[in-house]
């Protein structure tokens, strides 16, 4: 279970959340802490992503508390959550990238809504950002001209765009091949070793939570039902947990979608 030391980055404290007759999280309680990836598996639709967006205000729960560093959150205004939200990253399921724009203006786009910076110095952090996740140079390509992989890594170039403490990330190599996945899981790896940031996975993908958490919990009928290491899963005897790593472990044999 969790044995990370210091007060949690994010605690979400009884969180219930159902839509209509469904019971997605059911009294969650979660600490996640400073300088860790905690990777969130469970199958597709199971709630993953709801959870995820509670903990930077996208979503409130129906009953319990979500906080960010001791501060509760879900009871703030949206003007009020402007400067929390300014402090994380989300990189969303699909990219999310404006289309009629191009990756610059993409990458741009946070600089321009959060700060003042000149127009020289935003240039400048934006080459900065596409050269951390090895796209240079492609400052004028509109997306439509870039594989799955790239548009991923520039949603993720955007995702960093202000430096941000704590990075979300929603089932980053969905419908990417497995070569583009494993340059997604390197640069998740990368972020927290090189940069400090603290990861927030969701993710169906167990070869990909293997490789970048330092713990993963499952989620499963609006519960937890494992936390632990990556180890932890591999030995967990819960034939919940063992058909689902065999399942997905199966399924990303099978990929073979874009890159």
């Amino acid at each position: 279970m969790d044995q990370a030391n210091g007060e949690p980055v994010i605690e979400l404290r009884g969180v219930s959340k159902r839509f209509g007759d469904l019971h997605v999280l059911d009294a969650i309680d979660l600490k996640l802490h400073a300088d860790q990836t905690t990777v969130i598996i469970g199958e597709s639709g199971i709630g993953k992503s709801v959870l995820l967006r509670h903990t930077i205000g996208l979503l409130r729960p129906d009953e319990g508390e979500v906080y960010f560093q001791g501060q509760r959150i879900d009871t703030l205004g949206e003007r009020e959550l402007v400067g929390v939200r300014r402090r994380f990253g989300f990189l969303f399921q699909m990219g999310a990238l404006f289309d009629s724009m191009t990756i610059g203006q993409n990458i741009a786009f946070p600089l321009l809504e959060h700060t003042d910076y000149a127009a020289t110095r935003i240039r400048q952090l934006v080459a900065e950002k596409l050269a951390l996740v090895g796209l240079e140079g492609l400052e004028n390509r509109k997306p439509a001209e870039l594989s799955g992989g790239q548009r991923k890594r520039v949603a993720l170039a955007r995702a960093i765009a202000l430096d941000p403490e704590v990075i979300l990330y929603d089932e980053p190599t969905t419908g990417l091949d497995p070569i583009r996945a494993e340059g997604i899981n390197e640069l998740i790896v990368k972020f927290k070793q090189e940069r400090g940031v603290t990861g927030v996975v969701v993710t169906h993908d167990i070869h990909s939570a293997y490789v970048v958490a330092d713990r993963i919990l499952m989620l499963h009928a609006g519960r937890f039902i494992i936390d632990g290491s990556p180890q932890q899963i591999r030995a967990s005897t819960d034939p919940r947990v063992r058909q689902f790593v065999s399942a997905s472990g199966q399924a990303q044999g099978k990929v073979t979608t874009n890159g």
